[in-house]
């Protein structure tokens, strides 16, 4: 009896991590290869992926709907995991925004959180999940 293999390492991206990596050329576009390669494989909440369309869909980002759905289908979609959230973190992150992200990488068991804000980043850790810069994630 298999059990289904576990992916390399289990990884929360904030939302603006995400946006970039698909959206921009860089060192963070890096970020996609490596989930393409399955190098890791990058975790989702319900909440967390709600923002991530909600933000694709900004004007600033000219996307039709159609590249957006194009976007999540192929670059996403087939990478990544969704888990339900039973732990709501409440009240932790000072931007109480971002406290979804924490949700996310407890209930997923994940191995660390990649963030590019600092209301996130000076946590440093959070039930023993580090939270990194892409720099720092990309040099592991």
């Amino acid at each position: 009896m298999g059990q289904k293999q576990r992916a390399v390492i289990r990884v929360v991206l904030d939302t603006n991590v995400l946006v970039s990596a698909l959206l921009f050329s860089g060192e963070v576009g890096d970020v996609v290869s490596s989930w393409k390669a399955r190098k890791f494989s990058p975790v989702f909440s319900q909440d967390t992926f709600d923002e991530f369309r909600r933000v694709l869909a900004y004007p600033k980002f000219s996307l039709t709907p159609r590249e957006i759905d194009a976007l999540l289908q192929i670059e996403v979609l087939p990478f990544c995991e969704v888990v339900d959230i039973e732990d709501e973190i409440i009240g932790v992150c000072r931007d109480h925004a971002d406290d979804k992200f924490l949700s996310c990488a407890v209930a997923a068991k994940a191995d660390c959180i990649v963030s590019g804000d600092k209301d996130l980043l000076v946590l440093g850790n959070f039930r023993n999940i580090p939270i990194i810069t892409v720099a720092a994630f990309l040099n592991k």
